[in-house]
């Protein structure tokens, strides 16, 4: 059963996300839009649909590889209830903190230590960041409306850090400088903030020692990871084929890696409002005049609230009203 807490918390978010489609139609929607409506071909739902579920299908992939790497096995049932479970929780806390938490709490339930779980999952986010990172010189240097806003100087500037300072991370994580600076700058923080901050870090590093250890496997979780992110990317490109609009598939896909991205460090639950405001800046100039937010809402309706939904249905029924107290600290007391 769902108690009030859990239903108010859920009638807030579903409120919430109402709230900011609506706005997003309404400051973006012109009466020039209901031309391509009419030409819109419900077969493009199917496709989007197909693009969704197979992006899931290579996320729970990846979790069965990872998890491989720590000697541990899931069932189909318990890769779909960690992977629809972060779409859940992601969506309903600060910063999409609580999906890492629910996905830890969910191995657990399937029998894996927290400790393997905390590094799977914390290599799986790792990863997701850095395939984008590493997309991120191409989309900078082949998006012509991109280039023309900065020099190409500049462009190749960040081209290369974003593709150094991971790399660089990498290597830094096996000596022991980064934990000797975190020390001296934690000196000020108490003892509590001090010992989590080391904590988090030592996860951080094992997750790097779990990938030096695995070479194979990892480029295997890489390559899933990549082939899951674009194909839930590319649930826009359907939905653009399905009102007949001439697009550039390269520069749609490029550009929704530039928002999911940002996305990653949202403030916001699960991202909403940045990624509609971040979606109707970078396509305003490719969309028809109007259809830019019916876009931006029919692209988060698809690839984030129907699994949210569903998210939602399994982590409820698994863990019940609980499901609501998965946060640091609550999963720091019970253990």
């Amino acid at each position: 059963m769902v108690n009030d807490k859990v239903f108010m918390r859920l009638l807030l978010v579903f409120c919430f996300v109402f709230l900011v489609s609506v706005a997003v139609i309404y400051f973006t929607f012109d009466i020039r839009a209901i031309t391509y409506l009419s030409m819109f071909n419900p077969w493009c739902i199917l496709l989007a649909l197909g693009c969704l579920m197979v992006g899931l299908i290579f996320d729970g992939l990846r979790l069965i590889t990872l998890a491989d790497v720590t000697n541990e096995k899931l069932s189909a049932k318990q890769v779909v209830n960690v992977v629809l479970s972060n779409y859940f929780l992601a969506l309903v806390t600060p910063g999409a903190s609580g999906g890492s938490i629910a996905q830890i709490m969910f191995m657990r339930k399937a029998g894996v230590p927290v400790a393997k779980a905390t590094v799977v999952i914390l290599v799986r986010i790792i990863m997701s960041i850095f395939f984008l990172i590493l997309l991120m010189p191409v989309v900078l240097n082949e998006d012509q409306d991109i280039v023309d806003w900065m020099p190409a100087s500049v462009i190749m500037v960040v081209s290369v850090l974003f593709i150094c300072i991971p790399v660089a991370a990498f290597f830094l994580m096996r000596t022991q400088y980064p934990e000797k600076w975190l020390e001296k700058i934690l000196g000020k923080f108490s003892y509590t903030t001090q010992q989590n901050c080391l904590i988090w870090y030592k996860e951080f590093k094992n997750a790097f020692a779990i990938m030096a250890k695995h070479p194979l496997k990892m480029v295997r979780a890489f390559l899933e990871s990549g082939a899951s992110l674009l194909a839930i990317y590319s649930t826009v490109p359907a939905f653009f084929s399905g009102m007949n609009i001439e697009y550039d598939l390269l520069q749609v896909i490029g550009r929704m890696v530039l928002i999911n991205l940002v996305i990653y460090f949202s403030p916001t639950p699960g991202g909403s409002g940045i990624a509609e405001a971040g979606f109707v800046v970078l396509f305003s100039n490719i969309l028809p005049s109007g259809l830019v937010g019916i876009m931006a809402v029919l692209w988060r309706f698809t690839a984030e609230y129907l699994p949210f939904l569903l998210g939602a249905f399994v982590s409820i029924r698994a863990l019940g009203s609980d499901v609501m107290a998965l946060s640091p600290g609550h999963r720091e007391n019970n253990e």
